[in-house]
């Protein structure tokens, strides 16, 4: 069986990894297409090394970009990697413009598309995010859930056949790298950080990158708090607060993206995370650390009903509030994500 993957930004890269090593445990032969819709080194490059995965057979180097502009240039090109390569089955992940330039040159040339991470729903169609992972649902042949909500989801949009709940593999990278993580990382050492004495945020979301008030409230909170701030900045944050003008308060530090070892660190070791990214709302809720979400709604809402994941949006009353909030879980969370064998389930399944 000859699969194509089709990756470009740096959750993918996580997502797609324990995969890549479980096909490649089955035997069969994967070509893995990077469209370069994330390109530094910090950003893509060191993941790829880190995780210890073969660097892609094809790298498109799109870059930046519009939507359309960004998502037509990919779709041309994977077109033309699937006509070259003839692969049997196409898989993508999330909720990228990669993922929709994937599921789409699929479907136009009948190739069976598998979507992981199938049936995410934040219901807010203002999110370009949403309306890629809804239409690339809609596309799929094989859509592998990480949770019951996301099986529910697709039911009641009219999608029942090949919808399997097989767990997060997000879950399953972070059970394989997280020692691994601890014996490589020098994060802490480096930024001279002691464990459970600092935050962590990041902010990466056109909800809050495009709207200046947001980043200006989100910032603003921060100058109010007495903690250290570690702030991993992404490249277009970077851009959109200089550009804003807006002030970076001096508890906050900024550094610049690191590798998923380090960060996998940081995570584990903040007292509190604040976030607008998916995968870092499940990374803290894996390692138990409680994460404030800098957005209105949230596509992994058993991290909020369970307790450990609070949405403050962009309101800064709401975000020192949450900060100094006391109450948080001392259980055990519950295990929503699965078992940490969702990678070989995606193998069994395609097999089948």
């Amino acid at each position: 069986m000859k699969i194509a993957s089709i990756v470009g930004a740096r959750p993918q890269f996580i997502k797609s990894a324990p995969v890549s090593k479980a096909i490649a445990a089955a035997g069969y032969q994967e070509f893995q297409i990077h469209t370069g819709q994330h390109y530094d080194y910090g950003m893509s490059k060191v993941f790829f090394e880190e995780l210890e995965i073969a660097e892609p057979a094809i790298n498109l180097g799109i870059g930046s970009g519009t939507h359309a502009e960004q998502t037509g240039r990919m779709l041309m090109g994977i077109e033309t990697a699937f006509i070259s390569q003839k692969p049997e089955v196409v898989l993508v992940y999330g909720d990228t413009n990669s993922t929709l330039a994937g599921a789409l040159a699929a479907a136009k040339l009948n190739i069976r598309l598998a979507h992981v991470e199938a049936g995410l729903r934040s219901f807010n169609r203002r999110m370009p995010e949403e309306h890629n992972r809804v239409l690339t649902d809609h596309c799929s042949d094989l859509l592998f859930c990480p949770t019951q909500a996301a099986v529910d989801n697709l039911s009641r949009e009219g999608i029942d056949e090949g919808v399997h709940l097989v767990g997060d593999t997000m879950y399953d990278a972070v059970l394989q790298f997280g020692e691994l993580a601890l014996q490589r990382s020098k994060i802490l050492q480096s930024l001279k950080l002691e464990p459970k004495k600092y935050l962590l945020t990041t902010l990466h979301r056109a909800y809050n990158t495009d709207d200046p008030g947001n980043l200006n409230n989100i910032l603003t909170a921060y100058q109010k708090v007495e903690d250290t701030i570690i702030f991993p900045i992404h490249p277009r944050t970077k851009q959109a607060i200089k550009t804003a003008g807006i002030a970076i308060p001096r508890n906050v530090h900024v550094i610049d993206p690191v590798g998923y070892l380090d960060m996998l660190v940081l995570e584990k070791n903040a007292r509190l995370i604040l976030t607008d990214s998916g995968g870092m709302q499940k990374e803290a809720y894996f390692f138990r650390v409680p994460c404030l979400t800098l957005r209105p709604e949230t596509e992994w809402i058993e991290t909020v009903e369970s307790g450990w994941n609070l949405l403050v949006g962009s309101e800064p009353g709401r975000i020192i509030d949450g900060i100094y909030r006391h109450d948080w879980p001392d259980n055990q969370p519950p295990s929503f994500y699965g078992d940490g064998h969702a990678s070989e389930k995606i193998v069994q399944l395609l097999d089948q």
